[in-house]
């Protein structure tokens, strides 16, 4: 009998300090199976193993908040976390439209770098000033797929129906002679079907998960240089951070540390994944060269570069430190 009541004591125990947890709530755009889901739940399951009584529900899928609508909650506190691609919120912020910009990022290394130097310290500071701040940080990277021949440099492109990621890159391929088709990544293999849309600028997940290799003839990937990268990190309201406790925010910090080396690997793979896919489908793989990387960049800096600068007041510093990273 004695057994039996500690047994129980012990469960009502469990089940108040259970029920004093703090829950914080995180949202996002995507499916489970996502490279994005699964660095989230990292940092879920991370803070969960510390026991610091502190849980993270993840809302996948779009079913908290739309995927453009979570960078405003999440600054007024009503949403405590989220993975987005920043240049999503570049309406609130002008500034993050640099992180979906051509010829910025090199490749994934780069990439890291970038995450690490006074420019994203600056983008921080803008954050911050939205009661924001970054747990992960972590870029994606895409390339593209022709529908007769292969893209490399911007003479590629010239006359070509293109469909491109971003204003950016929609000014830059304008700027190399191609006429613009915008649609939504989930679009393009109809487009391509049915003849509207010659070439693709995409991300490699994009390009593998909508079947673009049963549309086209030949594919370049990121590689060991690559046009398009977007920021896409996992971010958290800063005064819900602020609000923890220290060894909360010590799980928090510990987790999104594991979550990021994750994420820069798991982003590697991709790329390589969806060469494996296009090989495999019988589409030829084509290279970009750091002549057509800098080819596309000066193309960039009298379009894209150009256009930042004029509409945002201290572009110019911003993509003086971007580009000063090596």
């Amino acid at each position: 009998m004695r057994t039996k009541l500690s047994a129980a004591a012990l469960a009502l125990a469990l089940g108040a300090q259970a029920a004093s947890a703090a829950e914080l709530r995180l949202s996002h755009q995507w499916s489970n199976s996502d490279v994005r889901h699964q660095v989230a739940q990292i940092v879920a399951d991370e803070v969960a193993a510390a026991g610091v009584d502190l849980d993270i529900k993840i809302f996948p899928s779009q079913s908290l908040f739309k995927a453009r609508e979570q960078y405003k909650p999440l600054s007024r506190g009503q949403l405590d976390m989220t993975v987005l691609p920043l240049s999503y919120a570049g309406g609130q912020q002008p500034a993050y439209n640099l992180t979906l910009m051509p010829g910025l990022v090199k490749n994934h290394d780069h990439a890291a770098r970038l995450s690490a130097s006074p420019f994203m310290e600056a983008l921080e500071e803008k954050m911050a000033q939205d009661d924001v701040m970054v747990l992960v940080h972590g870029y994606l990277a895409g390339g593209f797929a022709g529908t007769e021949g292969c893209i490399t440099g911007p003479d590629d492109v010239q006359g070509l129906q293109t469909r491109a990621a971003g204003k950016a890159f929609e000014q830059m391929l304008a700027g190399a002679g191609a006429s613009i088709a915008s649609m939504a990544s989930s679009e393009i293999y109809n487009a391509m079907q049915t003849g509207v849309l010659d070439a693709a600028n995409t991300s490699s997940s994009s390009f593998v998960s909508y079947r673009i290799y049963e549309q086209v003839k030949c594919y370049t990937p990121a590689g060991d240089v690559a046009l398009w990268f977007m920021y896409q990190p996992l971010l958290m309201n800063k005064s819900t951070f602020d609000g923890l406790t220290e060894a909360q925010q010590s799980a928090l910090l510990a987790g999104a540390e594991k979550a990021e080396a994750f994420y820069l690997e798991e982003a590697k793979k991709e790329d390589a994944a969806s060469v494996d896919v296009f090989r495999e489908a019988g589409v030829e793989i084509a290279q970009m060269s750091e002549d057509d990387f800098n080819a596309w960049r000066t193309i960039a800096q009298e379009t894209s570069y150009k256009a930042f600068v004029d509409e945002v007041p201290d572009g110019q510093a911003l993509l003086d430190m971007a580009l000063a990273v090596e």
